[in-house]
């Protein structure tokens, strides 16, 4: 047994793992999960550049995680940072905060590792050995994963639900409440273009399976499900068919502010975002011809877990 922290570091959020992993068994045990919602990515497509009260909600959470971290005794820790940290001109300045607080560098990953980390995460308890498409749809880009028992082909785009509403949802400053057809229409442009581009490198047809992860996915299953409160053990391997996925995201982009917000599994963080991440998830099951998605709450976060406690290149928790 290994009991590692896994940090994935993301353009909307940042989550910490805390487990126990079985290498020999293949069981990972949660001792600590938790997400915050920092907006690191704020500004980035627009400056290039991290602001720095992205940066400073960041290391706030991060002095949080080094205190739950050293609470369990985790022996190793890898923090791996994503889309936003790999286009921002100010990276160095994300890297040092983070080497201050946890006492361990960010890896700042390609897009095809990290798709790698989802495929890892999402399907290693799955059973059998099924072709799957494992789509990770976050807060900067998403990544599409064709696999069976490993990887057979990954890419990462740059389509997430914060990149797509702040480049066409917003108008002045302001998110547009609600959406205009036009604004709408230039989302799912930009998201056929992605698909276009995605599948010049991975059969996306192929897969007998979609796996859906991250946080736009599990919020459209929370709303499918009926749930009054956020639920992870109903939400795990839902399956949730196409019909429902369109009804929502239709829903989803048609509502206010407020009648977004009023939705009980609506994370605040998630309110101005969600219409461009249902929008994504959307368009994939359309273009695969998918008749349901199923749900995984274990995606890069759990692959990051799994790689800490098997690389023993992995960096050592500082005491």
């Amino acid at each position: 047994m290994t009991r590692v922290a896994a940090i994935d570091c993301g353009t909307n959020s940042i989550r910490l793992l805390v487990a126990d992993i079985h290498p020999e068994t293949g069981e990972l045990v949660d001792l600590d999960r938790r997400m915050t919602i920092v907006r690191l990515g704020q500004g980035v497509d627009r400056t290039g550049r991290l602001a720095p009260e992205a940066l400073e909600r960041t290391f706030a959470a991060c002095r949080e995680y080094a205190a739950v971290i050293a609470e369990h005794g985790a022996e190793r820790i890898r923090f791996v940072a994503t889309s936003a940290s790999r286009d921002a001109e100010n990276r160095d300045e994300f890297v040092r905060g983070v080497v201050d607080i946890l006492g361990v560098e960010p890896e700042v990953i390609t897009g095809d590792q990290e798709a790698a980390f989802s495929f890892t995460g999402a399907t290693k308890e799955l059973p059998g050995r099924d072709s799957y498409l494992v789509v990770d749809i976050g807060g900067g880009s998403t990544e599409f994963v064709v696999g069976d028992d490993r990887v057979r082909a990954a890419r990462s785009v740059d389509i997430g639900c914060v990149r797509l509403t702040e480049r066409h949802l917003v108008r002045d400053g302001e998110v547009l409440d609600p959406p205009t057809p036009a604004a709408i229409a230039a989302v799912r442009a930009d998201i056929e273009a992605a698909l276009d581009l995605a599948e010049q490198a991975v059969p996306l047809r192929e897969p007998r399976t979609l796996v859906g992860l991250a946080g736009s996915v599990t919020t459209v299953a929370a709303i499918a499900l009926g749930l009054d409160a956020y639920d992870s053990e109903r939400i795990h391997r839902s399956r949730i068919p196409y019909g429902r996925v369109k009804e929502i995201t239709d829903h989803l982009l048609a509502a206010t502010h407020a009648e977004r917000a009023a939705i009980p599994v609506m994370h605040p963080g998630r309110v101005d975002v969600i219409g461009a991440g249902a929008l994504v998830l959307l368009a994939i099951m359309e273009r695969t011809g998918a008749e349901e998605v199923v749900v995984s709450e274990h995606d890069i976060l759990d692959g990051i877990a799994w790689s800490a406690a098997l690389d023993d290149e992995s960096p050592q928790m500082s005491r």
